[in-house]
């Protein structure tokens, strides 16, 4: 499978309007019988157009479950954002980050299993939504850690790219999609020992 599915470019309101309509219909599907399970000839169906219609707005299956799949991750990094910004240190800051991220990623685990299995997926097969999703994480650790170097709060010796690769592995396991489910035994004992590991890693 192509690790690039690209969307048709809709043109206009009218095309917007059909493009979300293909989507909430999709992830109605998928959320019932699975992405894996679900065809484009079975969307077709349910929404009431032809294949060949839905085409026109994306160019394979993939390209609507990256639709949904990126919506998704963008929710989590928006309320991840907004807890961050509560925060009064780069510290607490990177705290708030690290638990959000772990409960949001937790929920979509529990509440929609299905649609977390396309963030699975996703992980899995490297698709845009996914590699996108974690460059955002990376620039939020990078941009934390630098207000802690300006501030004094963390050390200043290491590289900063060094620095901030070696926070986004440690937190991986209990942020991550694909290894969540792996490692929610371990919660929320293990992401809050993990985040002190971290900060005192960090102290200068």
């Amino acid at each position: 499978m192509s690790t690039n599915a690209t969307e048709t470019s809709p043109r206009g309101p009218a095309d917007h309007a059909v493009r979300d309509q293909i989507i909430t219909a999709a992830r109605d599907c998928f959320t019932r019988y699975g992405f894996g399970k679900t065809t484009v000839s079975d969307l077709a169906r349910e929404i009431g157009f032809s294949k060949a219609y839905i085409y026109r707005f994306f160019d394979s299956k993939q390209a609507i479950g990256e639709a949904i799949c990126g919506e998704r991750l963008a929710l989590i990094v928006s309320q991840t954002q907004a807890s961050v910004a509560q925060g009064d240190s780069a510290t607490d800051k990177l705290r708030r980050m690290f638990k959000s991220l772990t409960d949001k990623t937790s929920e979509l685990l529990f509440n929609n299993r299905k649609i977390y299995e396309i963030a699975a997926l996703s992980a899995t097969e490297r698709w845009n939504s996914s590699q996108s999703y974690y460059a955002t994480l990376r620039e939020m650790i990078a941009s934390i850690v630098r207000e802690g170097r300006e501030t004094g709060e963390f050390e200043r010796k290491t590289p900063l790219d060094e620095t901030c690769r070696a926070i986004f592995y440690t937190m991986m396991p209990f942020i991550d999609p694909l290894h969540m489910e792996r490692n929610f035994d371990l919660l929320p004992e293990a992401q809050t020992e993990v985040t002190g590991l971290i900060l005192r890693s960090l102290a200068p």
